[in-house]
């Protein structure tokens, strides 16, 4: 059976090179800053929010690829590594500033380690939860990838 007739297409055509850092726009004022996420920012409209924090010293979190749902993770406080796996090569990204955050597209795994004591990773999310949109199992991820 072929199980990448049950995935989007764009789940197979995406690679690394299409997860990408993006500024996001900062008011600058002596009373603190001010960051602001809105419609035009992110290549998807957000539909989903949430946040991890209190992470225990060398936990990870993550660990899985998204069938359709695409993300934007931001280090909120703090810092944490992200590495992006799309079943040929791996790149690790460092997230540690508030105003940058990783655009993370269908088709890609993502594992989140080294958190930095007090950090926060705020997630923005292009859909609703939806326990099957989730590939939790790395060796079924690869096998998906490898059928193009």
């Amino acid at each position: 059976m072929n199980n990448s007739n049950t995935l989007p297409l764009h789940f197979i055509d995406h690679n690394i090179q299409h997860c990408r850092l993006i500024d996001i726009p900062k008011i600058k004022d002596h009373r603190g800053n001010l960051a602001v996420v809105e419609n035009g920012i992110l290549p998807f409209k957000m539909q989903r929010v949430y946040y991890l924090f209190d992470i225990p010293a060398g936990a990870y979190r993550g660990g899985h690829a998204h069938k359709e749902q695409m993300e934007f993770l931001i280090a909120i406080s703090g810092s944490f590594q992200v590495i992006l796996d799309d079943g040929k090569q791996k790149k690790n990204v460092m997230l540690n500033r508030p105003d940058q955050g990783l655009f993370i597209p269908t088709g890609i795994w993502r594992e989140l380690q080294d958190f930095s004591q007090g950090s926060v990773c705020l997630v923005l999310n292009s859909d609703k939860f939806a326990e099957s949109d989730y590939i939790r199992d790395y060796d079924k991820f690869r096998l998906l990838k490898s059928e193009q």
